[in-house]
């Protein structure tokens, strides 16, 4: 379904100090911005805000910074933090392809990818979040041992993401193609999620560590 235009959203954003627009000025510097050493989460096409929302208010010692390329959605992302007067979390609208540019090395401890678009035609295969080319880019700014949460309702992407992970140096630590109905007792429910599991949809999961 394609967003309607709300040309108000971006200047709100600006306003908010919780809101990074620029954040290639950050790179090497996330600790600072939170003022403190605790670890840093990254959510890849947060949508709407819940999942991050959740897991800031339940997490106090942890960072979490949440990207997404629309503004649209961003601005319920903010809704959702300053609504829970939530202070460790952070918000940067970016296209993901560019996200090399705004992590160093080591600065981020854990990804979750949640419900990505698929790109199902082969041709578009690598611009999937887990692909071997974007993995790599991970790499370059994630620490040792980094896990990647996946969540998706797509077979297809969810069969190769389990060899796009191996191929790039990361192991297997949990995978099912049910997640509702396994015994995983860590999960948070985006928006989408709840909706579609709702209609019947199955929800399939990996994490993956960095060896």
């Amino acid at each position: 379904m394609r967003l309607r235009k709300k040309w108000w959203a971006r200047p709100m954003l600006e306003e908010s100090p919780l809101v990074i627009i620029n954040p290639k000025e950050k790179k090497g510097k996330w600790s600072e911005e939170f003022k403190n050493s605790n670890p840093i989460y990254l959510e890849l096409g947060c949508g709407r805000g819940r999942f991050i929302s959740t897991h800031g208010e339940n997490n106090p010692n942890i960072n979490y910074i949440a990207i997404d390329i629309k503004d649209e959605v961003l601005i319920y992302t903010l809704k959702n933090v300053q609504e829970k007067e939530i202070e460790n979390v952070r918000i940067i609208p970016l296209e993901i392809a560019f996200i090399e540019d705004v992590f160093d090395k080591d600065e981020i401890g854990r990804i979750y990818i949640n419900f990505c678009n698929p790109w199902p035609k082969k041709s578009h295969n690598k611009r999937r979040l887990t692909h071997t080319t974007f993995l790599e880019r991970y790499k370059k700014f994630i620490k040792p041992d980094t896990e990647v949460w996946f969540k998706t309702d797509d077979k297809e992407l969810f069969e190769a993401s389990l060899e796009y992970f191996p191929q790039s140096g990361f192991e297997i630590l949990f995978s099912t193609y049910d997640l509702h109905n396994s015994d995983f007792k860590e999960n948070v429910m985006t928006e989408y999620e709840e909706k579609f599991t709702k209609l019947g949809m199955k929800t399939m999961c990996l994490i993956a560590k960095l060896k």
